[in-house]
């Protein structure tokens, strides 16, 4: 059973940073996608990076060169990191990490998401 988590998020000032964290345990495949995603108040989920197997990685127009997507894997856990840069208020919403087998599109596994607010 493939289970994703993430952690990491929480409260902070306009031009600060944090980093978020994501697990995927009981991936049973070698490749994968694994993505970063915000739903913002009152707006639709959106993609931010997204970062697959081979080590290729994508960011949205809006968080690119402020968030840094990362991987890691050990003992059959994959883990993906997002490092938040000069984040603003506009970057206030509910981060959710997910994992797909093929490409990243229609992800198969979603974690619960984690509160990000961003204050000025």
């Amino acid at each position: 059973q493939v289970t994703v988590a993430e952690s990491g998020g929480g409260s902070v000032q306009a031009g600060g940073s944090l980093r978020l964290s994501c697990t995927a345990s009981g991936w049973p495949y070698s490749s994968y996608c694994m993505a970063w995603f915000r739903q913002a108040p009152g707006k639709e989920r959106a993609m931010l990076a997204s970062i697959d197997s081979d080590g290729d990685n994508m960011y949205a127009d809006s968080v690119k060169g402020r968030f840094t997507i990362s991987q890691g894997n050990a003992d059959k856990v994959l883990y993906v990191y997002l490092q938040m840069n000069k984040l603003t208020i506009e970057d206030t919403g509910t981060y959710y990490c997910a994992i797909e087998r093929w490409g990243c599109g229609a992800m198969d596994y979603w974690g619960k998401g984690t509160q990000v607010t961003v204050s000025s």
